[in-house]
Parts: structure tokens; sequence; C-alpha cells
């Protein structure tokens, strides 16, 4: 910062730091796509309904997803900062197969696909659509 510029006030050694102002922080996410066992992909984005949405289309062909048709969101994680995101995905990339497997079965133990219903339309709540549980059902009437 030139001197003409500087704040006497503020002391120089200050304002070697560069001072970031986020208006708004961008939440990252590492995720892992699979078709059943047999192949896993491991990823980081900062859009993750656009970067799933990529992947299902096919939007680049030859990428790995599209040509082993690894479309199933089966694991998915959030960070505040997108430094940490990208270190929890070269960790999980150094991670062995059985030990990523572990971690997608604790989270998501019928690996159900986490993105099935993205962008569909979500039902309106309606209390009489609320139902007792079987097991009190007795104990009510």
């Amino acid at each position: 910062m030139p001197p003409q510029w500087r704040d006497p006030c503020i002391p120089f050694s200050t304002l070697r730091e560069p001072v970031i102002l986020r208006i708004m922080q961008e939440i990252s996410y590492v995720y892992i796509l699979a078709t059943g066992f047999k192949h896993l992909y491991i990823g980081v984005t900062t859009e993750i309904e656009h970067r799933i949405l990529q992947h299902k289309n096919e939007t680049y062909p030859t990428s790995f997803t599209a040509r082993y048709n690894v479309k199933g969101l089966v694991y998915l994680e959030c960070f505040a900062h997108l430094d940490s995101a990208i270190a929890r995905e070269r960790q999980l990339k150094r991670w062995s197969r059985i030990k990523k497997i572990r971690l997608i079965v604790a989270a998501n133990p019928t690996w159900i696909d986490l993105s099935q219903d993205w962008g569909k339309p979500i039902k309106p709540f309606n209390e009489s659509d609320l139902k007792p549980p079987k097991s009190f059902s007795g104990l009510l009437s």
C-alpha cells in the first residue's frame, strides 16, 4: 500500500495481512458417488445440486462418472470453508477402498441415492395425514 494511502493511526504491521470481506460465505461439499460397490468417485464443490446434475446428465461425456455410469450420491459432507473441504477430499482419496465403504455404510447403510428427490415438489404439510405410531395405537383407543 503506498504511504500516501495509509492511515497514520493504523500501524503498518497490521496492514500487511490482506483484509478480505465476505458478504456471504459459501458452503463447500465433499461428496461420494457410486455404482453399487463397483465404482466410487469422490469430489468437492460449492454448488452441490448443480454438480450432481452435471454427473447425472453426463455433461462431460468422457469423464470417469460418465464412462462408468457413476451417478448415485451416497455420501455428503458440508464445510464452512473450501480449503477444509479440499483437505477432506484429499484425505478420503488416500483412504483404502474398504475404509471408504465403511464411511458410506455408517452414514447411508442402504446406499440410497441421497439426491433422488432433489428438484421434486414437496407435498404441503397436512395435519390430518398424521397418524399415531403403530406401537401406541392400542394405548390411545
